[in-house]
């Protein structure tokens, strides 16, 4: 891995850590960091009361890239359907009552999207 890749990996994980954090305040309780599988990864799962949530992160350090809420599109949304499908499966979890929440950290700020998108599995 280069040098560039490693730093832009550790930095996403800092702002990963920082969102879990944040999530845990509102009281989520955090199941896992980076669960990945062959179809990709999901940044963060966590218990918030009944739900499991499947959470993306996505952090800008400023507006030139666009709002960090605009880079969860609908490939990326299928990604993350088939691994949450996965990680039920993986851990027999079954039918169990599940939400996609994406986290936006832009320097300070840290915002919270509750059901940011349906399964968009196929």
């Amino acid at each position: 891995m280069t040098g560039g890749m490693y730093n832009k990996r550790r930095i996403g994980r800092q702002y990963e850590r920082a969102a879990g954090e944040y999530l845990a305040s509102l009281g989520y309780e955090i199941v896992e960091y980076n669960f990945s599988c062959r179809m990709g990864e999901i940044d963060i799962i966590a218990q918030d009361e009944e739900y499991l949530v499947f959470c993306e992160v996505k952090y800008r350090s400023g507006r030139m890239m666009g709002h960090p809420l605009e880079a969860v599109g609908s490939k990326k949304q299928q990604v993350i359907s088939k691994c949450a499908v996965y990680y039920l499966m993986a851990k027999g979890l079954g039918e169990v009552p599940c939400r996609f929440d994406v986290v936006s950290v832009e320097g300070k700020e840290i915002i919270l999207i509750k059901n940011a998108f349906a399964y968009a599995g196929r």
